[in-house]
C-alpha cells in the first residue's frame, strides 16, 4: 500500500467531530464552568497548529509540554495531531534533571510551559540545544518566550496539513521509569484511533456521556481512557487541574458526569473524604480504576452506593484500554478485568512462551493495532518488549476455566519465599480491609532462611492506632501463613509516582 493510500485513513479529529456536531459542548472548564463546543475547540486548534508552522514545526518534529491539566494543553495535543508533530508530554513531578534527560532523548523543537514551571524552565533553558522556541501558557512570558495567546491573532481554519501515515508517531508517552531512564513509547495515529475504536465499540461510550478529566494529561490515561474515545463518540470532558477530591464530588453531584476513571490512591482519598456517604453516583454509568491493582474494599464500598465499580487494565505500550468486564460480572468476578476488547488479542504463557492452563500465573502478552510499535531511540528496549508480534507486558495474570481474566501483579514485584510465589496486591487487598489502614504495600526484603519475604509498609487512618501484632493476627484468618508480612513498618504516608501510582521502588529503597 502505497504512502498516499495509507494517508486516507488518517482523520483530523476535531475537524471532523466539529463538521458533525458543531454545536454540542466538547470540553468545560471545571474551575469556571466555561463551555466549548466542537466548532470552537477546532478553531483554537487550528490557530495552534499555525503557531505551531510559524514557529518552524513540521511533520515528525517535537513539541514538548510541561505543563498542569488545561484547555491550551488539549489544543496543542490536537494541533500536532493536525500538522503531525509528535506530543512529548513531560511528568511534572519529575526533578530537573530527570526531564532533561527526557528532553535530550526527544530533542523537541519547541517547549511549552505553563506558568507554574517557568523556575523549572529557567534551569533548563541553558541545557537545552534542540529547543528553538519557549512558549508560555497564558499572557505573560519568561525573558523573550513567546506568549501563547499570540496564536489568537491567527487564522483559525487554515493550516498546512500533510500526508500522514498511520505510522506516524503522534505522542512519545514515557513510562515510569521504575528502573533507568523512562522508556519513550511511541503512540501513532493508528494505535490512538485503535485504543478510541475499542473503548467506544466495548465499553458502550456514548456522545451523553461526561467525563471528569483530572488525571494527569502527561499519562496515557488522562489521554486516552476517555479523552478521546469521547471526542469519537461526541461526548464532553470536564477539564480539570488535577485532582481534588472537593471537586470531583461537586462536579459529580452538579455537572452530569457518566463516566470516571481513576487511580487506587484517588478512590481511597475519596472514601475518607467527608463528603463520602452523602454522595450520590446514581447517574454514573462507569467508575474504573486502572494503573495498578485495587483492593478489594475499595470495590465494596462502591457496591454499597449501588455502583458497578471495575477495574481496568492497561499500559502506556498498548492503548491503553484493553479489557472489560460485564456489569453482570461485576461482583460475581471481584477484581477480574474480564474479557479482551473487539479488536485486542491476549495470552497468559508461561517463560518459555507455552500457553498457561486456567488459574495458572503467567504473563500477559498482548497484540493488536493499539499496541506501540516500539521505544523512541531505544531499539533494544523494543526488541526485549515486542517478539513475535507480541507485547511482554511483564504483568503477571491468570485466566479462569470461564475465560475471565485477573491481573495478579507484576513479574518483577512477585515474592518468592521458600519456593512459594507471593502476589503483593491479594496481601495489600487484605491490609486495607482493616478499618484501621488508609493505605499499605508489601515488599521484599532479603532472609536467610527464606531467601526474602514481605515487609508490609502502612499507613494507618489519621486518629486511629493499630498495632503489628493485631494486624497480622487479622491477616492470619484471610491469609495462607506463608504470605503474610514477617514484619510491619507503619509510615506517615506512601511516595507515589507522577500517576498516583504507589512507588515501590522508593518504597524498597527506604525500607528494603
Amino acid at each position: 500500500m502505497s504512502e498516499h493510500q495509507r494517508s486516507f485513513f488518517v482523520t483530523d479529529w476535531l475537524d471532523r467531530r466539529a463538521r458533525l456536531t458543531p454545536l454540542r459542548a466538547a470540553l468545560e472548564v471545571a474551575a469556571t464552568g466555561q463551555v466549548i463546543t466542537y466548532a470552537d475547540w477546532n478553531c483554537a486548534a487550528n490557530r495552534t497548529a499555525n503557531l505551531l508552522r510559524q514557529l518552524g514545526v513540521r511533520r515528525g518534529d517535537r513539541v514538548a509540554v510541561y505543563s498542569i491539566n488545561c484547555t491550551e494543553y488539549l489544543d496543542v495535543w490536537m494541533a500536532c495531531g493536525k500538522i503531525g508533530a509528535i506530543l512529548q508530554n513531560l511528568n511534572w513531578r519529575l526533578s530537573v534533571a530527570e526531564l532533561q534527560n527526557l528532553l535530550d532523548d526527544a530533542a523537541p523543537l519547541v517547549l511549552i510551559y505553563s506558568q507554574e514551571y517557568g523556575e523549572q524552565v529557567n534551569a533548563l533553558r541553558p541545557h537545552l540545544e534542540s529547543v528553538r522556541h519557549f512558549v508560555a501558557f497564558g499572557d505573560l512570558a519568561e525573558d523573550d518566550d513567546l506568549p501563547f495567546a499570540q496564536r489568537n491573532e491567527l487564522p483559525d481554519d487554515r493550516y498546512d496539513r500533510p500526508d500522514l501515515s498511520p505510522d506516524d508517531p503522534w505522542v512519545i508517552c514515557y513510562t515510569g521509569g521504575t528502573t533507568g531512564l523512562p522508556k519513550g513509547a511511541v503512540l501513532t495515529h493508528r494505535n490512538m484511533t485503535w485504543n478510541s475504536v475499542n473503548t467506544v465499540t466495548s465499553w458502550g461510550l456514548t456522545a451523553d456521556d461526561v467525563a471528569i478529566l483530572n488525571a494527569p494529561l502527561f499519562h496515557t490515561g488522562g489521554l486516552n481512557v476517555f479523552t478521546l474515545p469521547l471526542i469519537h463518540a461526541g461526548g464532553k470532558s470536564i477539564v480539570c487541574a488535577g485532582f481534588d477530591a472537593d471537586q470531583v464530588f461537586d462536579l459529580i453531584a452538579s455537572r452530569g458526569v457518566t463516566v470516571f476513571f481513576g487511580v487506587p490512591t484517588m478512590f481511597v482519598v475519596m472514601q475518607q473524604h467527608p463528603h463520602w456517604e452523602a454522595a450520590d453516583f446514581s447517574r454514573m454509568k462507569l467508575v474504573i480504576s486502572g494503573g495498578a491493582p485495587c483492593p478489594l474494599p475499595i470495590f465494596e464500598r462502591f457496591w454499597e452506593k449501588g455502583v458497578d465499580f471495575k477495574t481496568g487494565y492497561g499500559l502506556t505500550e498498548a492503548g491503553p484500554n484493553t479489557f472489560w468486564l460485564p456489569a453482570a460480572d461485576v461482583r460475581r468476578k471481584p477484581g477480574a478485568v474480564g474479557f479482551p476488547l473487539m479488536h485486542v488479542d491476549v495470552r497468559v504463557v508461561q517463560p518459555d512462551g507455552s500457553e498457561c492452563d486456567p488459574n495458572q500465573p503467567g504473563e500477559l502478552i498482548i497484540r493488536g493495532e493499539h499496541v506501540t510499535p516500539g521505544y523512541w531511540n531505544n531499539s533494544r528496549a523494543t526488541a526485549e518488549a515486542i517478539r513475535d508480534g507480541w507485547l511482554h507486558t511483564g504483568d503477571l495474570a491468570v485466566r479462569d476455566p470461564e475465560g475471565y481474566y485477573s491481573i495478579v501483579g507484576r513479574l518483577k514485584d512477585m515474592i518468592i519465599s521458600g519456593g512459594e510465589n507471593i502476589y503483593p496486591a491479594e496481601v495489600e487487598s487484605v491490609m486495607h480491609a482493616h478499618p484501621a489502614v488508609a493505605e499499605a504495600a508489601l515488599i521484599a526484603v532479603p532472609d536467610d532462611k527464606w531467601g526474602e519475604v514481605g515487609r508490609a509498609i502502612v499507613v494507618l487512618r489519621h486518629g486511629v492506632e493499630l498495632s503489628a501484632k493485631d494486624l497480622l493476627a487479622f491477616m492470619a484468618t484471610r491469609l495462607a501463613r506463608y504470605k503474610i508480612p514477617k514484619s510491619v513498618v507503619f509510615a506517615e504516608e506512601l511516595p507515589k509516582t507522577g500517576p498516583g501510582k504507589i512507588d515501590r521502588r522508593a518504597l524498597t529503597q527506604e525500607y528494603g
